[in-house]
C-alpha cells in the first residue's frame, strides 16, 4: 500500500518539543516539520530533537535549510559550509575541479544532516543569478544558467551519493526580481522566452534527478498572473513539460508574497489545488492551526518518498571518514576566507 502524509509542513517554538506540539503533531494532516535556527543548537541537540519528533510520530518528514553561506540554520558540530556562489566560482577555468568539489559538498551536506536525523534540507538553489536579486545573490551558483545546471546537478549526485533526496528551489527562478518575497510579491515582467532561455535551464536539466522542488512566491505576468506556487500553468509545465514527477513543497504560506491569495486557508487551498503536495506554514502558529483544520482529510502520496531510506550515519563516527575530513577541511577554509 501507498505510504501517505498529512499535507501540512510546520515549525517548532525552540530547540526542545513542547506539550502542546507534540499533540499538533499528532494531528493527521501534519506530515513534516521544518527546523529553523530558534531550533537549533548544535548537532547533538538536533538529533535528539529529531528523536523525540519520530517518538510522537515516526513517518514524519524532518527538513532543514542547510545550504550554507547566508542560509545554513546549523553551525554547531557540523561543517561551516560556504556559500553556492563561492563553490561556483572557479567553474569558469576549472569546470571539472569545481564539479567535484560541488559533488563533495552535497555529499558532506547529506552525511551530516542524515546523521543529525534530517530526512532532507532545501537545497540546492538552482535559480540564476541576475544580479537584481539580494535575496538569491551568492545563494546562486552562478549567473550562466548552464553553470548553474552543471554544478546544481553535482550537488544532487552527492546528495543521492549520501543517500538524500534533492529539494531544488525556486521554480521557475526568482534571480531576475529585486523584490525580496518574505516582504513583499516580486514581479518579473521579462518575457518567457528570456525566462525559458535563462532561469528555466537549470530546472528543466534537472527535473527528472530531483525527488522535491519548491515554486516560487513570484508572479511571471508574461505567462501567468498568479504567484508560481499557487499556478496551475506554471506547475503543470513543471510536470508536463519537464517530467518532473517528485514533490512539490510551496515556500511559506506565511510570507508575504502568499498573502494576496486570501486567508491561510484559502492560500493552502489555491496551492493544493495548484498542485502542490506539502504546504509550508512557518512563523504563524495561529495560520498553522488554520491550515491545518483545512487540510483534515487530504494527504500527499509523494512526500514520503523524500524519507532518509538507509542506515543513517553516526554522527560521532564521520571524523574517520577519509572522504569527511578531507572535504571538511577544504569547505571550512573556503567559508573562511
Amino acid at each position: 500500500m501507498t505510504q501517505t502524509l498529512g499535507p501540512v509542513m510546520l515549525d517548532l517554538e525552540g530547540p526542545r518539543l513542547r506539550d502542546a506540539e507534540r499533540e499538533l503533531l499528532r494531528r493527521p494532516a501534519v506530515g513534516g516539520v521544518i527546523l529553523f535556527g530558534r531550533n537549533v543548537e548544535d548537532a547533538a541537540q538536533v538529533r535528539e530533537l529529531c528523536r523525540t519528533i519520530r517518538a510522537v510520530r515516526p513517518e514524519l518528514l524532518l527538513a532543514i535549510d542547510q545550504e550554507g553561506g547566508r542560509v545554513q540554520r546549523l553551525h554547531q558540530g557540523v561543517t561551516r559550509l560556504p556559500s553556492m556562489a563561492r563553490l561556483g566560482r572557479d567553474a569558469g577555468a576549472t569546470p571539472e575541479v569545481t564539479g567535484r568539489l560541488c559533488q563533495d559538498a552535497g555529499w558532506l551536506l547529506g552525511m551530516e544532516m542524515a546523521a543529525c536525523g534530517l530526512d532532507l534540507s532545501f537545497a540546492p538553489v538552482l535559480d540564476v543569478d541576475d544580479g537584481h536579486s539580494t535575496v538569491i545573490g551568492d545563494r546562486s551558483f552562478s549567473g550562466d544558467p548552464e553553470v548553474v545546471a552543471a554544478l546544481g546537478g553535482a550537488f544532487i549526485d552527492g546528495l543521492h551519493e549520501a543517500g538524500m533526496a534533492a529539494v531544488a528551489k525556486h521554480f521557475p527562478g526568482h534571480g531576475g526580481v529585486a523584490a525580496d518575497s518574505h516582504h513583499e510579491l516580486p514581479v518579473d515582467d521579462r518575457p518567457l522566452e528570456t525566462l525559458r532561455r535563462r532561469d528555466l535551464v537549470p530546472f528543466r536539466a534537472l527535473a527528472g534527478r530531483l525527488g522535491g522542488m519548491m515554486p516560487a512566491h513570484v508572479v511571471y505576468p508574461a505567462f501567468d498572473e498568479r504567484p508560481a506556487g499557487f499556478s496551475p500553468a506554471w506547475l503543470g509545465m513543471l510536470r508536463e513539460t519537464l517530467g518532473f514527477k517528485g514533490a512539490i513543497f510551496s515556500d511559506d504560506l506565511s510570507m508575504a508574497g502568499a498573502r494576496t491569495a486570501g486567508a491561510p486557508a484559502e492560500r493552502a487551498r489555491q496551492a493544493l489545488a495548484a498542485g502542490c503536495d506539502m504546504l509550508l506554514v512557518c512563523n504563524d502558529r495561529a495560520a498553522a492551526l488554520e491550515v491545518v483544520e483545512a487540510c483534515e482529510g487530504r494527504a500527499s502520496k509523494r512526500a514520503p518518498r523524500l524519507r532518509y531510506a538507509r542506515a543513517r550515519p553516526d554522527l560521532d563516527a564521520l571524523e574517520a571518514l577519509s572522504r569527511w575530513r578531507r572535504v571538511h577541511a577544504r569547505l571550512e577554509a573556503m567559508a573562511a576566507a
